[in-house]
């Protein structure tokens, strides 16, 4: 054996050979073998702790130099030409080195903000340290900015309606694409910024601010969604390979399937039933829920971690989404598409024929899901017109789900979860992102076996950290308050309903006050008014049950691709069963607190986006039918005026108490009632209402009505007092008045 190398020795080869610097590549240049090795690890170890040397994988490399393949970002070419590189990952001190493009004919043509994988090799010319060949193209990630464009004799400027970008970017002559003065658009970064503005080249015109093709994007940059992900996310992104089966529990053979929206990108959950042939348990069954291996590829401390924990979901609007996520992973790796394998953690519960469960099992495995269906397609199917995919899985996938669904429905029964029904809306957009159409989604049994399943999976997911003792993210939905009770126990009464006092609610009772309400015209009311009685579900480390589901264990499991809580479940689930090192870190545990009220605010956020991008919609399409007439209910009573749900689209307009007649309005807080000084007109939440559209500003997404109709009558014609204009608020002495003609009028009704 040749002498051991001195740690300078080592430093030259690994320098001079940066595609060789694994450990067998070093002992195999210097004659190491056997024992020999120990010593050469040990050195090696050394160089690393002194920062000598970085390790990645089972390689060792110069910190200041690059590794001979790496992922770049192109910076766009120089006054001669020349196109140059910089690195997407640099832990050296200084700058990144400077990088040389050398482009070979078939390869294509890169611009600014390109991302490629590409072959390096030193070059020692002084203007750069590296020459790069191309390898793939892997994609661009420039930065962006949203705003408003305002044209220059030299081009124009945009203004970000970000209110976290307070600079200007500067726009080219030749790169404003069009754009005119007072339009918004979205541009990109251009070159590399040195003095002044920075500039940008336009990408897409978006025309009127208050148009369609803004509404989602002025969205998501109020509420502070970040929808850029910054250059590091997307390189580990883009290193990510399939998860191996070495290690995992084969689930290959069994048929599961995944059913989403039609229009579904990602696939967290797919889903198999059977019948249960274990002895003890007649009619009962055997249900797997095999959701996709999420922490697999986002390890904790990561820069995909960092980002999605600061994301904390995926954000859905109607014409966008943006994913918590990269797509590389959303919408391929991670997402359980048809006849591909897949990793995942899946759980098989045992069902009793009631549908109790009666026993769950975990395992970290490898899936190939047989179809990627829909719900319509499922439902269809069911209903006797299978199409040319589902009508082979009739009987030995599809039917034997919804036999396990029917035995479910009786658990759910007898659990008396709150059954809330609230139609979701659908806003359907044309190409060029104006609102098509608004309609209720159809809520088929395939919707419902689903969530019936995945809250299955959840409660075992919760059950199962629990007794391995991890700590978990619940999720936790507390009863309601006492103050919330008395608001709808007011709304009930006032419509002829019932919700009793004196006894620890449950949600049997809130139950039995919507099956009272159903298919009468307080229906919608009592349901939406029950929401509104509930409290906001969020995360936190500490379990205090869930009581809409009527649930004492529950916690987020089912769809990590999107939830970042359902990440933390899944770690936890690793690291109790042992699988890997991917699971729940101490520094996980430390900030669990922290997590849980980042990620509930973040849900906030997005629901607050949400809501904001379809009054938005709805104010857009409302617009052009200003003047017309529409039925509707009284949704909320204010001391300013009335808020109306219409029935056509489902959209909420205020009609102001100064255009409500003509006399002044006494406001009651306790009934959530409007009372007529003069005539004694009570007006009150649920009644019935005719309204003319007044207003739709889409970019306030405000709608404004007037009331035409009042419980299909005309609104009573109030005396004026003071010539032809309606009464101003009227004293104390009118006030002690009103309020004795109030009493009067109560006693004679």
């Amino acid at each position: 054996m040749e002498q051991m190398p001195s740690k300078e020795q080592i430093l030259q080869w690994i320098s001079e050979n940066p595609g060789l610097a694994a450990k067998r590549d070093i002992a195999k240049a210097f004659g190491i073998k056997g024992a020999a090795r120990i010593e050469l690890k040990r050195i090696l170890g050394e160089l690393a702790e002194e920062g000598q040397i970085a390790r990645k994988g089972r390689s060792y490399r110069d910190p200041e130099g690059l590794p001979p393949v790496s992922i770049l970002v192109i910076t766009g070419p120089d006054a001669q030409g020349d196109v140059f590189a910089r690195p997407m990952e640099w832990g050296g001190a200084g700058e990144a080195p400077r990088i040389l493009f050398l482009a070979k004919k078939g390869d294509p043509a890169l611009a600014a903000g390109d991302r490629i994988l590409a072959r390096l090799s030193p070059a020692d010319v002084g203007e750069y340290q590296y020459e790069a060949r191309l390898i793939r193209h892997i994609g661009t990630n420039p930065l962006r900015v949203l705003g408003v464009f305002r044209a220059g004799a030299e081009g124009g400027r945009i203004v970000p309606i970000d209110k976290g970008q307070d600079k200007e970017w500067r726009v080219g002559r030749d790169m404003t694409l069009g754009a005119k003065d007072g339009e918004l658009v979205e541009g990109e970064a251009v070159g590399r910024r040195n003095m002044g503005l920075p500039q940008a080249r336009i990408t897409a015109v978006l025309g009127d601010p208050s148009g369609p093709k803004a509404v989602s994007l002025i969205a998501i940059h109020q509420h502070g969604i970040p929808d850029q992900f910054p250059d590091a996310v997307i390189a580990e992104a883009d290193r990510a390979l399939p998860a191996p089966l070495e290690g995992r529990t084969d689930l290959r053979d069994l048929p599961l399937c995944t059913i989403d929206p039609a229009d579904a990108r990602d696939r967290d959950d797919a889903v198999y039933a059977e019948a249960d042939t274990e002895p003890g348990n007649p009619g009962g069954f055997v249900v797997w829920v095999a959701i996709a291996d999420v922490a697999y590829y986002v390890r904790p401390g990561s820069a995909l971690d960092r980002e999605a924990r600061k994301r904390g979901n995926s954000t859905y609007f109607p014409d966008r989404v943006v994913p918590m996520l990269p797509d590389v992973l959303s919408g391929d790796l991670c997402s359980l598409h048809q006849h591909v394998d897949r990793a995942c953690l899946a759980v098989r519960m045992r069902l009793d024929a009631k549908g109790a469960k009666i026993s769950h099992r975990f395992v970290r495995g490898i899936m190939r899901s047989v179809a990627s269906l829909s719900y319509e397609q499922v439902q269809a199917a069911i209903d006797g017109a299978p199409d040319a995919v589902t009508a082979p899985l009739l009987d030995p996938v599809l039917r034997p789900l919804y036999a396990a669904y029917a035995a479910t429905k009786l658990a759910r029964a007898a659990r008396q979860p709150l059954d809330l029904d609230l139609p979701e809306r659908k806003i359907e957009l044309s190409e060029a992102g104006e609102v098509r159409s608004v309609s209720f989604k159809e809520r088929f049994d395939a919707h419902r076996l689903i969530e019936e399943f995945m809250i299955l999976a959840n409660v075992a997911a919760a059950e199962e950290l629990v007794r391995l003792k991890q700590p978990l993210l619940f999720r936790v939905h507390e009863e309601p308050t006492p103050e919330k009770l008395d608001a709808l126990r007011e709304v009930a009464e006032a419509s002829g309903f019932v919700l009793a006092k004196g006894q620890v609610l449950q949600t049997r009772h809130l139950n039995s006050l919507l099956a009272a309400a159903q298919g009468t015209e307080f229906d919608e009311l009592l349901n939406i008014s029950t929401l509104r009685s509930m409290t906001q579900a969020y995360y936190f480390p500490q379990n205090f049950g869930h009581f809409g589901l009527a649930l004492k264990n529950y916690a987020h499991f089912t769809s990590p691709i999107r939830r970042y809580s359902d990440l933390i479940v899944h770690r936890a689930l690793i690291a109790g069963h042992g699988w890997g090192k991917d699971g729940l870190s101490a520094s996980d545990i430390e900030q669990l607190e922290d997590t849980a009220k980042l990620i509930s605010d973040s849900e906030r956020r997005s629901m607050a986006a949400e809501r904001d991008t379809t009054d938005r919609y709805l104010a857009a399409y409302l617009a052009d039918r200003v003047g017309a007439d529409f039925t509707g209910r009284i949704s909320g009573v204010q001391r300013f005026g009335l808020f109306v749900k219409l029935d056509e689209t489902g959209a909420d307009g205020l009609i102001p108490i100064r255009s409500v007649g003509r006399e002044f309005f006494h406001y009651d807080q306790d009934s959530q009632t409007l009372t007529g000084a003069d005539t004694g007109l009570t007006i009150g939440i649920g009644q019935r209402v005719t309204v003319r559209l007044a207003e739709a500003v889409p970019v306030t997404g405000g709608i404004m009505l007037e009331l035409l109709e009042i419980e299909g009558g005309a609104l009573p014609r109030a005396q004026p007092r003071r010539g032809r204009f309606a009464p101003r608020k009227p004293g104390k002495a009118a006030a002690k008045e009103a309020k004795v003609k109030r009493k009067v009028l109560r006693k004679r009704r």
